[in-house]
């Protein structure tokens, strides 16, 4: 991995990075890569969304939090 520093970025820029960044979800580096990505016409650029529908539709459910609760409990037994 190769490490970056940018320095004067227009404020315009940076403010449509982030809104851009907080509209997917995602982090601003993410959305940086993915920018430089497709800039330099890379093919792993691609942005998969199928999954966006998701985000913020979990609902309370009282069987669900038991059966987490099962899973994350801890067997000292296990630790030994």
């Amino acid at each position: 991995m190769v490490q970056y520093t940018l320095r004067n970025i227009p404020a315009e820029m940076d403010r449509r990075l982030r809104d851009t960044a907080r509209r997917l979800r995602v982090s601003l580096n993410r959305t940086l890569l993915d920018v430089l990505a497709r800039g330099a016409g890379l093919s792993e650029a691609a942005v998969h969304r199928d999954l966006d529908s998701f985000f913020g539709s979990w609902v309370a459910d009282a069987e669900v939090d038991r059966a987490l609760s099962e899973q994350r409990a801890v067997d000292p037994g296990l630790w030994k």
